[in-house]
Formats: C-alpha cells, structure tokens, sequence
C-alpha cells in the first residue's frame, strides 16, 4: 500500500519540478479520464508541492471561478479581464494581482489559462495588441478554454510553437454551476507532454479531464457535446409541450420516464424551470447559437451531415426574435407555448 501511495504521489507531481518533456506527441496518446473522486485528490497532492506561476484571461461567469479555484489551490494567480473592475473585484475576493494587459498578465508565467467569448476575442488576447503571445516564455504553456473553433486553435498552436511555448485547447462543459462547483469536464487537444503539465492544474476546477488527440481535438470534441445537447433540449421541450396539449400531469410524467431511457442531464436540472417558463439558469442562447455556428462550420468542412442541429439553430434564431437572446437554453420550450 504504501508503494503504491508513493507511485501515485511520483504520477502527479507538476511537471516544472521536474526536468523538460518532449513537446512532441507520441503516435498513440496514452489518454488519461479523471472521476470527481480523483480531481479531489489531484488537488489534494498539490498541497506542499512547490506550486505555479499562472494567469488567467478573462473573469466571466466562468472564469471567475476558475481562476479563484487555482488560487485557492496556492497557486500563484494574475488575472486579467477586459473590464479591469471585474479584476479588481476577483483580487479582493482571492488575493493574487490583476495585470491591465494580457501581456502583463502572461509575463514570466509557467502556464496561462485563458476563457473568452469567441474566436475574434481569443485572437484578441493572445495574438493581437498587448495579447500575452508577446511576453511569454519559452517552455511556457497557453491552455484556452474557450469555446471557440478547431481552426483558431491550430492556428494559434502554430503560432505558440512558433515562440517556443506550448497550446491546450481545452473547451469545458458543465456551465456557470459546474465552474462554481469545481466541477466541470474539460476536453483537451495538444501534446502529451503539454496536457501532461496543464492538467493537474485543470484538476482544480475539473472532476474530468481527457487528451483527446492533436490541437483541434478539445474543440472538435465540444462541438459533438453541443450537438447532442441541442437535440435533446429540443426534444425534451416538445415531450412537455406535448403532455400540457394532452391533459398530463407534466411533473408527474417527468417523475415516471426520468426512470427509464428518456432521463437526462437537461431532464433533471431543466424540467421544472420549463414547465414554469423561467429561462434564467445557465447558458444563454445567444451563446448557443455561437456554438451551433461553430459546428455547422466545421461540418461543411468535413462533410458530416446535420440536419437536426441546423434546424435548432432556427429555432434559437426564433426565441431571439422573440426577446430571449440572454434567456438559457431550454428557452426553446417558449416558442411552441407562443401560440
């Protein structure tokens, strides 16, 4: 037992305490899932280990949070916002030191986590005027966040090797609750020996993690996430529109196929705020169709069909008109209720 405590405090010591990896990939990535049992006690190994230098890019929803979860890990943590009053607000809540520029912010860092609004303002913050490609250094690693789309990150992947630092494009789902909860599923692109060094970091707001390939592949991997959560609101908007129509107890009808094949996620967090027809509780719409944007994008690039997320797309299109632009994404309920 006790061998195997020291093999697993070996597995996950930071990677600056340790000498230099390869950048390069191996052929087949040895790809690594982490349940909440074991983000807890990635965090927990942290605790006397000579911790990092980090910044974080941008303190919306969800990356207030986050970043305040790597400062409570002991990290130290520089933040940057676009507002500088969210900064300020961030470091009088967890300490650490908010920067007036990305560069600033990126300066001297081991690692720089990054979660913005899309692909204009990633380009922005990294690449553009005082973005934090210009002042970090060589061994250094760029982990975004952002949901954004597979081409930016090869792009600025090329641009990070380029300068000698390394790229994790590591797109997260759960939502503003998963990021206050340390909770969240983070899909990762880049180098093993990139990932391997970013992601007990990423265990301090995560319960799992994975490689899944080459830069690109995070972002791939969360369009395929929001694909099936567009059909399943969809669907499950038209299963409560559908026994209100009939005369049905719509709670109680929940209550009965939440135990069978018909349960999901959106089910069980989304039912009753639906059936209430309020929309405040999570992921606007028009952040929804950003994404859906992304993923037909990309279809037509790699030739896959999707009729089902082009026609949601449509309908998100419709609760917009219908001033719901900020309302959450089961809002979709609403437009069949309309008439």
């Amino acid at each position: 037992m006790r061998r195997l405590r020291q093999a697993s405090r070996r597995r996950w010591r930071p990677a600056w305490r340790t000498a230099p990896l390869p950048r390069s990939a191996p052929n087949i990535s040895i790809f690594r899932s982490t349940s909440a049992s074991g983000s807890v006690a990635n965090r927990q190994a942290f605790q006397g280990a000579r911790m990092a230098k980090v910044a974080f890019l941008g303190l919306g929803v969800m990356g207030f949070p986050m970043a305040g979860y790597l400062a409570k890990g002991g990290h130290q943590v520089t933040v940057y916002n676009r507002t500088a009053a969210k900064a300020d607000e961030w470091v009088a809540k967890h300490g650490g030191t908010a920067a007036k520029t990305p560069a600033e912010a990126a300066k001297g860092q081991d690692v720089v986590f990054c979660c913005v609004g899309n692909d204009a303002d990633l380009r922005s913050v990294t690449t553009g005027d005082d973005g934090a490609f210009h002042n970090m250094g060589k061994g250094a690693i760029f982990v975004d966040h952002t949901t954004a789309s597979a081409e930016v990150a090869r792009e600025l992947a090329k641009a990070a090797s380029d300068k000698g630092f390394g790229f994790v494009d590591a797109p997260v789902s759960g939502g503003q609750a998963g990021a206050e909860n340390a909770a969240l599923t983070v899909m990762c692109g880049g180098a093993q020996a990139d990932y391997d060094r970013a992601e007990p970091l990423i265990q301090h707001f995560a319960k799992a993690c994975r490689l899944m390939g080459p830069v690109g592949s995070g972002q791939l991997t969360k369009m395929v996430n929001q694909l099936c959560i567009a059909g399943v609101v969809q669907g499950l908007a038209e299963g409560l529109h559908f026994a209100e129509k009939a005369g049905l107890d719509a709670e109680a009808v929940i209550d009965v196929i939440s135990k069978g094949a018909a349960q999901s996620w959106q089910m069980e967090n989304r039912y009753k705020t639906m059936i209430a027809g309020t929309f405040d509780f999570g992921f606007a719409v028009n952040w929804m169709r950003k994404d859906l944007a992304i993923c037909l994008d990309e279809a037509r690039r790699n030739g896959s069909t999707l009729p089902l997320a082009a026609l949601v797309d449509q309908f998100y299109a419709e609760v917009q008109a219908m001033g719901g632009a900020r309302w959450d994404t089961s809002s979709l309920i609403a437009r069949l209720k309309r008439d």
